[in-house]
């Protein structure tokens, strides 16, 4: 890719990251586990507890990824490949990271992607507020992910190419 594509890709996922920061720092700043779970109903308890957990881990990854974007962008002279990395490390930590949560809560059914329906579905019905912040994410990371996706495969392969230990 040339410099000009990787500094705009650069760009635009660090506002899609930081709007994804916003927010999940909202949502976790305003609701607690005692909130999410108002019925105190113990199955549910567990439930909200798994995501408050995986949302508090995406915030850090998407923390740490717009922070290396930042830097990557300040730098003087534009570091293709440093980049490039950065990009890669995005995909695996902050998009594999919100459709493939540690505890499962939701997950992505693939048959709803293009019927125009959310294609998350959640192990038990949340709360409205859960429900709206996660398909918000949804099409955060979605985009994210049609933006990204050279760097699923392609950039490992031309790393592994070039003899470098990935």
């Amino acid at each position: 890719m040339t410099v000009s594509q990787v500094k705009s890709i650069c760009e635009s996922s660090k506002e899609k990251l930081k709007t994804a920061i916003g927010k999940m720092e909202l949502f976790l700043n305003t609701h607690s586990l005692e909130r999410l779970n108002a019925e105190n109903d113990s199955e549910y308890d567990d439930f909200y507890r798994s995501y408050l957990s995986d949302t508090r881990h995406l915030l850090v990854f998407c923390e740490v990824a717009y922070e290396k974007l930042g830097v990557s962008l300040r730098r003087p002279t534009f570091n293709v490949e440093y980049s490039e990395r950065v990009l890669y490390d995005v995909y695996h930590s902050c998009v594999n990271g919100f459709f493939y949560p540690k505890n499962e809560c939701y997950s992505e059914d693939g048959r709803y992607a293009y019927t125009g329906q959310d294609a998350i579905r959640f192990r038990k019905k949340p709360v409205r507020d859960v429900r709206d912040l996660t398909i918000e994410l949804s099409k955060i990371f979605e985009e994210l992910r049609e933006e990204l996706s050279y760097y699923e495969t392609d950039y490992i392969t031309q790393r592994r190419m070039q003899g470098e230990k990935v």
